[in-house]
């Protein structure tokens, strides 16, 4: 019910009125005024109630006379009245019905009951209810209201005494709450005017309104009791203390700052007043030093600190601070540096944890510290008041550790340094010597150095309960137990870092937002001010220092796992919020801090290597990488930045190896040990986007944690614990056998959430691994440990994280593992560089990216770089993993390689004969599958590719297999070509018109192989130039099969190429490869090869390499030669092809000639190839044409080359491509004739030179050895012959035959090495030729019979050809001699004797048949062509004779007997067709010559000088005199009869050489048996026939045949008188004894003979008969007469008819001179 509701006042009055009534009973007796009082009052009460309908305000108006009965009352000083009156005066107040002036006289009347002790607590309250409830009591009545209650606070009653102390508390508030109020009642009307400044006249407060002059005056005598001086306002103050004062004065100044921040008036209190007297009142704590104050326990403020004050004191700071910091900035600077004096270690005990509590409170206000920061640090001449508040923390903790707390009753014996010893053990409750009591430690606690100093729990955490400056009731210092100051401190630590980074990251976060809202507005907006910035950063740079020497410390000591957790916690937030702001030296310090506590004591790790470890109370932080080594230094002093504490009184988790070479044997992990890698891995995995370069730090600290707990990489590079390889040195507990996966997790997951970094942190991640993996490489070298993988496995675990943003990270990454991992000497580290490598790009390529990689060509080459790269490491496991990569690759990702195919196939390709099978095997799958499979969906661009990849293992000479099978490889891809061939040919047009334009665009000409053609025919050609090289591999068994895939594809596939690209495939391919192999040949080594590996066996043809290329070079020409052949209607319409004939023929020559025979006769197998051309038909009107021509050659080489592929499909493609390019690629153009016959010369004279170099003997001696050419060989060369004349028969000169007989007769000539001769020869006794003989004799019955058919001027060279044949027939008796060179002949050689003697020899050849041959050639030939005019004028029948006479006259002599019978006969046909023509010719004198040639010969065959062989047998000797018979009938027949056309002196001697015949000559050295036969009797009775029969005739019609006639008498009647004077001789001489047969036969013949004649001589004309037969006749006579004594029956009756006819002679002597006279 409110105050002023109807019944509350109705109530008020009837109370009002009830009081009064009591008052008045009560005074009735003893105060008679008062009892009148009180009852006008009553009446008073009534009237106002009566009268008035505000009856409260009634009230107020007339109070002084409504309240007056009541003062009285109290006057009485009656204890109960008074009581009454002041019940009553309360309730009016309570009701507000005492006006200002009624309110004075209360005052008054408390005043006096004051003075006189009376009611204190009642007026107490009464006072309190005054103020209270209104506003009304000002100025004076206020002040001495006030003065009242601190008059009642000094009383002796002690519950006066504190009741007092309240109201006076109270009351001041009062005071400032009804300022506040007023200053809100006048907000907005209007502003008050500006204080005058510097006005110390401390009365004027004239700009203040009533309320705040209250408030001003009670503030301002408060300083001035505190100051000890006289108030100016509360007057009547007796006595004061200053610990009240103080504590009002921070009441006021805590519950009401926005009083003294709005009114000047009050602002100035503080300064000049409020602050002076603070820092008045603290200097005896600023000048005490522990241990020099009096001992007297005097509380003469002077001498010693007074805690009371002393901690009063600093909460009054801490609320100036807190509040009216921006007032009061220089005080608050000479405040916070008294604080931090207070916290030195030479204060006492209890001044220190004040203040240690008093900065605990600064420490949970982040903002005030960073004013602080602002206005102090970041001034250039200030003090750096927040640095030195840290350092004093700092310094503090340390202090601790180092000095002995007085509180600590253990240590307060032991001497200053504070060590102490561990034989003495520590504190209570401490553990004991070692770590042994390890486990007793229950209560939180830090140890070190034996210094234990348990933990208390202080305070919540971010709220500064204070325990000491609580405590306002102490007048002593009170005793500190152990451990509270290093609690305070240790939470105030705490609270500072969570302050400053909560707020700084909120306020970064917030800027953050802001700048990411203002960029979407407005893109191009200025950036934040920087100021924010500096101060954050000058935060930091301030307290880092002393805060990482604090928490180190801490850190260190701690044996409480939570504390320890929070000691991490802070340094981890500090680490974080360094690296936000950029700041890299406290960064790392913090960083640094964690790392070295997660190590073991005294780890060796250069990139935290510390300074001085020996000095173990310092060290100094040094940055491997930082070159300033930096000591923080705090106060001047080195920031005792503690190192480890040796003796651990940890629970040890782990034992391991340490993976620094320094500490041998093992080392051991702690379970803190674990927890500061925890809080590693944290940091890392949550603020990893701050760490930049302290990546390094991180990752070098976990890589050894890694490598103790025996963790090992495994696939994705993901950490497992390792199998227990490292044998018994890695022991683990099984506390941590449970967290190693945990760990193991967090480590994963740390790489894992790479993926949320932004570009740079990752690189800093990325860098530092790659850094980290350096050094692992660097341990690596030399010694045999296993390495550490840590680096390079997560290297691949963060590229596999980090796969949508590849790009960013690909090469630092690739170029690492590549340069670095792959090529370290140790196989495991390179073996994981490998795997890591080849994870990321197969994982790069079955990512999904975003395009898509077959839209972003540039990153999929850019993934599958280091696979080609990984080609330049020369280590084979590196290699195998690469190609096993590709392999996989190929297999998964192979359809959408793309533009990737280029990389890839270099990869396959990059083989090296160094790298051993097993990786070119693997390699090779490779390519196998590329071409099975792949060929059709990679650009058609990289086909060329795979045409230099497939020859690059066809020359691998590691595996021979290999090379075989990609020859085959070679021969798929030609066929893939051959199918595809459209499709391939748009695509690489398309991209040839690209590329074109590109390179125009540069101005540069098209980089391509084979450019000018199309790109098709440039794959091709690339396909054939391979095979080429592949055709002069030095392995036989591959250029064979090259050789053969080559030819076969060309003559396949030739169809497709364009005819201009047939220029490059003769040149640049065909005959490039020929002149290699030329070269390679002519050059190979004759060493013979022992066998071919292992155990094969080389056949004798192949055992010298020599002999392997020989089987090359035949390979090759055959199939250049082939190429010609068939493809020559395409290659002729090429403008050189005079040209390449020329080179061909080139090539043949020098094969022809080379040492070689298979090669020499190979070429000549070509040579005769190419000869057989068809020249080209030119009809042009019909396509089927084209059929006809190709297709025969298509048609076989496809049987050849493919299984049944069929000819359609190549037919139609050719057609395709030739309407394609527009030219009908086979046909020549119309009505061109094809002139050949250049060729064909050019050919004829490829052949002479051939046969001129084969057949030119050795100029040598014997002694050289010499080549010489074989027989088949040149049996080769000649039957070349007849198929090159039928083209070269029109122009074939007179000249040209003489080349051809130089070469017919030296190849003849050559002899054969007696061990082939076996096989050439015939068995002695057949007369067979060789087939190089048929071939001579062929290649001139060719020539003879195109002779004959051809014009009149080709026959002038039968001559020739006779001279050629003759020369052959010569060689029955003469064989030809080779050069200077001793051959043995076959006439007189048995074989044996030969195989025994000399088996290196040479043989010539058994001529003798092939002589008789030439003359049965010649006997025919002149038969044909004796009436010819060549013939006749060139005197071919004399050189017939006259080549006949050798053999004739050697007769019995001749190599073989056949010989002189065969010329015989042959003689005799010649003659019996060439004497008629000589006789034609007889006046022209073209004979003349021939005669005497045809004497000599009848001559020297008739009468031969050689003997009969003794063996001869009588019927051969009569056979032989038949043929002598034959001869004589010859001369008989077809030369007397005709002697008037004959010459004479021919004629004479035919007549001799008859007569001679017909005499038999004897030899006197026959026995009468032989005589009878060999004395030729038939022969000669022939000759005298021929001489009888033409001795007369009386036929005679010219003067020619006279002269014969009288020419054969003369001869024989010589004849019949030798013989009868012989005869006559004989007979006497022999006696008794009969002559021998024949001579008596012959005898007989004579002497019929002469009978005849005579009977002859009769019947001729006398004078037909010459003067000098008469005589001779007559002369014969005696000779008759003499014979008449033979004994002969016989000879008797034959001298009777001779002697008969005499008797025509016997005339007178008359008749003779008549005669002659007539």
């Amino acid at each position: 019910m409110s105050p002023s509701s109807p019944e509350a006042v109705k109530k008020l009055v009837e109370n009002m009125q009830a009081d009064l009534r009591s008052l008045s009973m009560e005074c009735k007796k003893k105060f008679p005024p008062v009892k009148e009082a009180a009852e006008s009052g009553i009446v008073k009460i009534k009237t106002i109630a009566a009268r008035n309908t505000d009856i409260l305000a009634a009230l107020k108006e007339n109070s002084s006379e409504v309240v007056q009965p009541f003062l009285m009352g109290c006057g009485t000083k009656e204890p109960k009245i008074t009581q009454l009156c002041l019940a009553a005066i309360q309730r009016l107040m309570s009701h507000e019905v005492v006006s200002e002036a009624a309110a004075g006289n209360i005052i008054n009347m408390l005043w006096q009951l004051m003075e006189n002790g009376l009611e204190e607590l009642k007026l107490l309250q009464t006072v309190l209810v005054l103020l209270t409830t209104n506003t009304i009591v000002h100025d004076e009545v206020l002040s001495k209201a006030i003065v009242l209650c601190f008059r009642l606070h000094f009383t002796k009653d002690n519950i006066t005494n504190n009741t007092a102390a309240a109201t006076v508390r109270q009351v001041v508030t009062v005071v400032f709450e009804r300022m506040v109020a007023e200053d809100e009642r006048f907000k907005g009307l209007m502003e008050e005017p500006p204080a005058v400044q510097g006005n110390s006249n401390r009365r004027s407060v004239s700009t203040l309104r009533p309320s705040a002059k209250d408030a001003y005056m009670l503030f301002q005598d408060l300083c001035q009791l505190v100051n000890a001086d006289a108030p100016y306002w509360l007057v009547g103050m007796t006595e004061m203390t200053r610990t009240f004062g103080l504590e009002l004065l921070e009441s006021v100044l805590n519950d009401f700052p926005e009083v003294f921040l709005q009114h000047q008036e009050f602002s100035f209190l503080l300064k000049e007043r409020v602050c002076p007297l603070v820092i008045k009142l603290f200097s005896p704590n600023i000048k005490f030093r522990q241990g020099c104050g009096s001992s007297s326990s005097s509380p003469a403020p002077v001498e010693k600190p007074y805690f009371p004050i002393c901690m009063r004191l600093l909460r009054v700071v801490s609320v100036l601070i807190k509040h009216f910091y921006s007032l009061l900035v220089t005080e608050c600077e000479i405040f916070l540096s008294l604080l931090v004096k207070f916290l030195d270690g030479e204060k006492p005990q209890w001044l220190r944890a004040v203040a240690v509590e008093s900065v605990h409170r600064l420490c949970v206000q982040p903002h005030l510290l960073r004013s602080f920061c602002q206005s102090y640090d970041m001034k250039q001449h200030s003090t750096k008041v927040f640095r030195d508040i840290v350092n004093a923390l700092g310094s503090f903790i340390q202090s601790l550790f180092i000095l002995p707390s007085a509180g600590n009753s253990s240590s307060s014996s032991t001497p200053a340094g504070g060590s102490v010893s561990a034989s003495q053990g520590s504190a209570q409750g401490g553990p004991g010597s070692g770590g042994a009591g390890g486990g007793l430690i229950t209560q939180a606690a830090f140890e070190y150095r034996g210094t234990w100093i348990p933990l208390m729990n202080v305070s919540v955490q971010g709220s500064a309960k204070a325990t000491y400056l609580e405590m306002l009731d102490k007048v002593e210092p009170p005793s500190i137990p152990e451990g509270y100051a290093m609690s305070v401190a240790f939470s105030a630590l705490l609270d500072l870092v969570r302050g400053i980074t909560s707020m700084i990251e909120r306020e970064i976060s917030k800027q953050e937002q802001e700048a990411a809202m203002r960029e979407e507005a407005e893109p191009a907006s200025p950036p934040q001010d920087p100021m924010a910035h500096e101060v954050w950063e000058e935060m930091v740079n301030a307290c880092w220092c002393g805060l990482l020497a604090a928490l180190s410390l801490l850190l260190d000591a701690s044996t409480d796992e939570s504390a320890t957790e929070n000691i991490l916690k802070a340094e981890l937030s500090m680490a974080s919020l360094c690296g936000r702001l950029g700041l890299v030296t406290p960064r790392d310090a913090f960083i640094t801090a964690i790392c070295k506590a997660s190590l073991p004591p005294h780890y060796a790790l250069t990139i935290l290597s510390t300074a001085n470890l020996s000095n173990k109370d310092r060290f100094d932080e040094q940055r491997s990488f930082s070159l300033c080594i930096s000591v923080y230094s705090i106060q001047g002093q080195s920031v005792q930045m503690v190192s480890p504490s040796s003796e651990s009184h940890q629970q040890v988790v782990a034992v391991g190896q340490p993976l620094t070479a320094q500490p041998q044997g093992t080392v051991v992990l702690t379970a803190k040990n674990i927890q500061c890698m925890r809080t590693l891995l944290n940091l890392a995995h949550c603020h990893g986007a701050y760490l930049g370069t302290s990546w390094q730090l991180v990752l070098a600290t976990l890589q050894h944690l890694v490598w103790i707990l025996g963790l090992k990489p495994s696939v994705g590079g993901v950490l497992k614990p390792g199998r227990a390889v490292e044998g018994p040195s890695t022991v683990l507990t099984t506390a941590v056998m449970t967290d190693l996966p945990v760990i193991s997790n967090i480590l994963s997951k740390l790489f894992e959430s790479s993926q949320y970094l932004d570009d740079v942190s990752l690189h800093h991640l990325i860098n530092a691994l790659c850094s980290l993996s350096m050094e692992a490489m660097e341990m690596a070298y030399g010694n045999n440990k296993e390495p550490s993988l840590f680096a390079v496995a997560k290297l691949l675990e963060t590229g596999l994280v980090n796969m949508d943003r590849i790009e960013i990270l690909w090469r630092p990454l690739t170029a690492h593992l590549l340069e670095k991992v792959c090529q370290h000497p140790n196989a495991r580290m390179r073996e994981w560089g490998a795997e890591a490598i080849t994870s990321l790009i197969k994982a790069g390529l079955s990512f999904k990216h975003e395009p898509p990689l077959s839209k972003n060509q540039r990153l999929q080459l850019l993934l599958l770089n280091p696979l080609k790269e990984l080609s330049n490491v020369l280590h084979a496991d590196i290699r195998q993993k690469q190609l096993e990569c590709v392999l996989q690759i190929l297999q998964n990702q192979g359809d959408s390689l793309g533009p990737g195919w280029p990389l890839v196939l270099g990869v396959i390709g990059a083989i090296r004969n160094d790298q051993g099978e097993s990786l070119i095997r693997t390699a090779f799958q490779c390519l196998q599958l590329v071409v099975t499979d792949f060929l059709p969906t990679m650009p058609c661009m990289c086909l060329q590719i795979v045409v230099d990849v497939a020859g690059s293992f066809g020359l691998q000479n590691q595996e021979l297999n290999i090379s075989l099978t990609s020859i085959g490889l070679l021969w798929n891809i030609s066929d893939y070509f051959f199918q595809r061939g459209e499709a391939i040919t748009e695509e690489l047009e398309r991209e040839e018109a690209v590329l074109l334009k590109q390179a125009q665009d540069k101005g540069e000409p098209l980089n391509r192989p084979f450019h000018p053609a199309p790109p098709f025919d440039c794959l091709w050609l690339c396909l054939y130039a391979k095979l080429g090289e592949l055709c002069v591999d030095p392995r036989p068994a591959v250029r064979k099969s090259a050789g053969q895939t080559m030819f076969s594809t060309i003559a396949a596939h030739g169809t497709l190429l364009q005819p201009p690209t047939w220029n490059i495939v003769v040149w640049k391919v065909l005959f490039h490869l020929l002149d290699c192999v030329r070269k390679s040949s002519s050059t190979a080594d004759k060493e013979k090869i022992e066998s071919g590996g292992g155990n094969i066996l080389i056949h004798h043809s192949r055992d010298t390499a020599e002999k392997q290329w020989a089987e090359t070079w035949v390979l090759t020409l055959a199939g250049v030669a082939r190429i010609f052949n068939t493809r020559r209607y395409l290659l002729q319409q090429l403008g050189d092809f005079f040209k390449a004939w020329e080179v061909l023929l080139d090539h043949i020559q020098s094969a022809a000639l080379s040492k070689n025979n298979e090669v020499s006769l190979a070429a000549l197998k070509s040579f005769q190839e190419i000869l057989q051309l068809v020249t080209p038909i030119k009809d042009t009107d019909k396509l089927d044409a084209l059929a006809m021509d190709v297709s025969p050659v298509l048609m076989e080489s496809l049987q050849v080359s493919g299984p049944g592929r069929p000819l359609v499909r190549s037919d139609s493609l050719a057609e395709r491509l030739a309407q394609r390019y527009g030219a009908q690629a086979s046909l020549p153009p119309p009505g061109e004739e094809l002139d050949d016959s250049a060729l064909w010369w050019s050919a004829w004279n490829t052949w002479y030179r051939i046969g001129t170099e084969c057949t030119r003997p050795p100029s040598g001696g014997a002694d050289k050895l010499v080549f010489v050419p074989s027989q088949p060989f040149l049996t080769a060369l000649i039957q070349i012959f007849p198929a090159l004349y039928q083209h070269i028969a029109g122009g074939f000169s007179m000249e040209d035959l003489k080349k051809l007989g130089v070469i017919l007769y030296g190849a003849v000539s050559v002899p054969i090495s007696s061990d082939t001769s076996p096989f050439i020869l015939p068995s002695y006794t057949e007369a067979v030729l060789t087939s190089l003989q048929e071939a001579v004799l062929t290649a001139l019955d060719v020539l003879q019979k195109a002779i004959c058919v051809g014009s009149e001027n080709l026959q002038v060279m039968y001559p020739a050809i006779f001279e050629q044949l003759l020369l052959f027939v010569e060689f029955s008796c003469k064989p030809p001699q080779y050069g200077k060179m001793e051959t043995k002949h076959v006439a007189n050689a048995k074989y044996n004797q030969i195989q025994l003697f000399a088996p290196a020899e040479w043989v010539a050849l058994n001529y003798v048949p092939f002589a008789e041959r030439s003359l049965e050639v010649v006997v025919d030939l002149y038969h044909k062509t004796a009436c010819h005019k060549a013939v006749i004028n060139e005197k071919v029948l004399q050189n017939i004779i006259k080549t006949l006479r050798i053999p004739l006259g050697l007769k019995y002599a001749c190599p073989a007997e056949s010989t002189w019978k065969l010329a015989v006969s042959s003689l005799l046909k010649v003659l019996s067709i060439g004497l008629p023509v000589a006789r034609q010719q007889a006046s022209s004198g073209k004979f003349d010559t021939m005669w005497p040639e045809l004497a000599n010969a009848f001559e020297d065959f008739l009468f031969t000088k050689s003997t009969p062989p003794d063996n001869l047998s009588i019927q051969e000797f009569q056979r032989n005199e038949a043929v002598d018979v034959e001869v004589v009938q010859l001369i008989s027949t077809e030369i007397l009869p005709f002697a008037n056309f004959i010459p004479k002196e021919f004629v004479g001697r035919i007549m001799s050489m008859l007569n001679k015949g017909s005499i038999h000559s004897q030899s006197s050295s026959f026995t009468e048996a032989e005589m009878d036969i060999r004395m030729r009797e038939e022969f000669s009775k022939v000759c005298f026939e021929t001489l009888l029969q033409f001795s007369f005739s009386n036929k005679v019609s010219t003067p020619q045949e006279g002269y014969i006639s009288r020419m054969a008498l003369s001869v024989l009647l010589q004849r019949a008188q030798d013989v009868l004077r012989r005869y006559v001789e004989d007979q006497r001489l022999s006696g008794r004894c009969p002559l021998p047969r024949q001579q008596v036969t012959e005898i007989i013949f004579v002497l019929k003979a002469i009978s005849t004649l005579m009977d002859s001589l009769k019947k001729t004309q006398p004078e037909n008969v010459d003067v000098n037969v008469w005589a001779q006749v007559i002369a014969l006579y005696p000779t008759l007469v003499e014979c008449i004594t033979c004994s002969s029956p016989e000879v008797s009756s034959a001298l009777k008819d001779a002697l008969g006819p005499f008797k025509d002679f016997m005339q007178p002597p008359v008749s003779k001179v008549q005669n002659g006279e007539s």
